[in-house]
């Protein structure tokens, strides 16, 4: 189960599970940006190609307006995912 909250410098909190039983849920949340955000990956356990895909969507929205996603706290399976796909190439992940 995904879990989504706002931390206290206004970053976007991931916890548990981003799969395609949640994609929805993060759609509505990463789709609706309107501004650069953090997002915190320490207490997100996995990503599948479906969570990919609504973090991709949001970063083209936001890149059309100069701005975008900065990943922080990913782990080294989490990050081996975004290695593999490219998508490390797409983001800022610190």
């Amino acid at each position: 189960m995904l879990q989504i909250s706002v931390g206290d410098n206004d970053e976007i909190i991931l916890s548990g599970r981003f799969d395609a039983a949640e994609a929805e849920k993060a759609r509505q949340v990463f789709l609706n940006l309107e501004d650069a955000k953090v997002v915190d990956f320490a207490r997100l356990d996995y990503i599948s190609s479906a969570g990919l895909g609504v973090l991709l969507a949001a970063q083209k929205k936001l890149s059309e307006r100069g701005k975008g996603l900065r990943l922080i706290n990913v782990n080294g399976h989490i990050r081996d995912v975004f290695h593999f796909s490219g998508f490390d190439q797409i983001f800022e992940i610190v």
